[in-house]
């Protein structure tokens, strides 16, 4: 990775940060993570590397609920992403025809070596694939051949360790996994852990409120006490990704029902939703938010540096259950920016202290006035790469200087279902950003959605926010003929 600029706020104060690692530290010692995280000691990236190759890749599998994404399979060509120069990216399924030749040629993103993997159990197993037959073996010789490798995954899930376990055997060399260990990277990923540790380590206020159960019996007497006191309460699945784990209610529908009659409907939420017996569900409040924001952070190993905010960003979000459809640089108030960052920081100092490093996105809603009295609340923590980071990383590689203003989307359309990729450049013409050039206002990238759903996401450039928005809604529209 390069080094990140530095953030343009002060750190929260020196006690403010003691306080969060004590937190951390009462939190490992509840969890037993001492004894957790031996296993992985052997693999764990302990400080930056860049002469060995690193292999990218994305496994999607340890995120559940996720079959009501469409192209959700295409999903693993982001990790092309972070590869450059001589690393490589594994996935399970095929490139798009032409899409490596537009990353080396319009965007510059390096040579790079494709491990295409033959799929053992599904199209989202990554890990598992490469773990055997010619994959492994093209895999564990470059490592051989180079003195070791970095595996830098989507998310540290456990078939990520183990992949680099097997590598480590075979090749004779040291594997480096530049993710958390997976009981840390669930700590991140996991709604109601993650709420217990920003409580303790941000402040009280951090986290709205909401009970934790594991019956439907629980949820129902929950969710009616939040509802006596908020307009609106919902039900959360803590590991789903983009909100597809979230079921809204309106209270005064809930207060008119009988406890049995609440039940219910949790009942119909936990078999929807495919909870697992004896699982920890959240009963919240879902308060009114005035807006979405996101900060993307970079979380060294801890001894080599500090936690580093890379950007703050407003995401776009659709429906009650708020899911996500894309994002663009922050234009909240400077208050607002300074609260996110310190909550941030603070948050991932306990992080990093917990044995996390790599990419750490936190989700937050804004509540009152931006401009005067306000409050920001943690939903959620991306501990992983996702749909705000990769788009951001694809853009400080692909040009020079600031970032300015854009706007990071999927794009839809029935029309374009089966449509090639090298015909998508066609119609966009001279608008396709060339990085040689400098011209150019849109970057293509997940474009193996296309095949079979229509789909392939877009980062879309601009001046201001209103600005890209109309890019989106009229001229890439009538560019792609849609």
């Amino acid at each position: 990775m390069n080094p990140l600029p530095p953030s343009r706020f002060a750190a929260p104060a020196p006690s403010l940060v003691e306080r969060a690692r004590e937190a951390a530290d009462a939190h490992a010692v509840k969890l037993a993570l001492s004894v957790r995280l031996q296993e992985y000691a052997a693999q764990r990236y302990r400080t930056p590397a860049p002469n060995l190759p690193v292999l990218s890749l994305d496994d999607y599998s340890g995120i559940p609920f996720l079959r009501d994404v469409s192209g959700i399979e295409a999903y693993q060509h982001r990790a092309r992403i972070r590869a450059r120069e001589g690393d490589l990216f594994a996935t399970v399924t095929p490139a798009a025809s032409g899409y490596e030749e537009y990353c080396e040629t319009r965007l510059g993103l390096g040579r790079v070596e494709l491990v295409e993997a033959e799929a053992i159990e599904g199209p989202l197993e990554v890990s598992l694939a490469c773990a055997q037959g010619s994959a492994f073996d093209r895999i564990a010789s470059r490592a051989r051949a180079a003195g070791g490798m970095v595996i830098h995954p989507y998310m540290g899930i456990e078939a990520v360790w183990n992949l680099a376990r097997c590598l480590a055997e075979r090749s004779g060399v040291a594997l480096q996994v530049l993710a958390p260990p997976p009981p840390v990277t669930w700590i991140a990923n996991d709604k109601r852990l993650l709420s217990d540790l920003a409580r303790d380590a941000v402040g009280e206020r951090i986290v709205g409120p909401m009970h934790a159960r594991t019956s439907i019996e629980g949820l129902a007497v929950a969710l009616l006490e939040l509802a006596r006191l908020h307009t609106r309460v919902a039900l959360k699945r803590t590991r789903c990704a983009s909100a597809m784990g979230n079921r809204v209610y309106r209270s005064s529908d809930l207060l008119s029902r009988t406890e049995g009659e609440v039940s219910e409907l949790v009942t119909a939420f936990w078999r929807d939703k495919e909870c697992q017996e004896g699982e920890t569900v959240l009963a919240v409040a879902w308060e009114d938010a005035v807006s979405s924001p996101s900060t993307q952070m970079w979380i060294p190993p801890e001894g080599v540096g500090l936690p580093v905010l890379d950007g703050i960003y407003e995401q776009l979000l659709s429906g009650e259950e708020k899911v996500f459809l894309g994002s663009r640089p922050s234009t909240l108030p400077e208050a607002v920016e300074r609260a996110l960052y310190s909550a941030s920081y603070l948050l991932c100092i306990a992080l990093q202290r917990l044995g996390y490093v790599g990419r750490c996105s936190c989700d937050f809603i804004l509540v009152g006035d931006p401009n005067g009295l306000f409050d920001i609340r943690v939903t959620d923590c991306n501990g992983r790469w996702g749909g705000t980071s990769t788009p951001m990383h694809l853009l400080d590689r692909a040009r020079s200087g600031p970032r300015g203003m854009y706007l990071a989307q999927d794009f839809v359309h029935s029309s374009l279902v089966g449509v090639p990729f090298s015909e998508i450049l066609k119609r966009a013409g001279h608008q396709a950003y060339d990085r040689y050039t400098g011209e150019g206002r849109y970057l293509f990238y997940n474009v193996g959605c296309l095949r079979t759903a229509g789909k392939l996401d877009v980062v879309i450039l601009g001046q201001t926010a209103d600005e890209v928005a109309r890019l989106s809604e009229e001229e890439l529209p009538a560019l792609l003929g849609v």
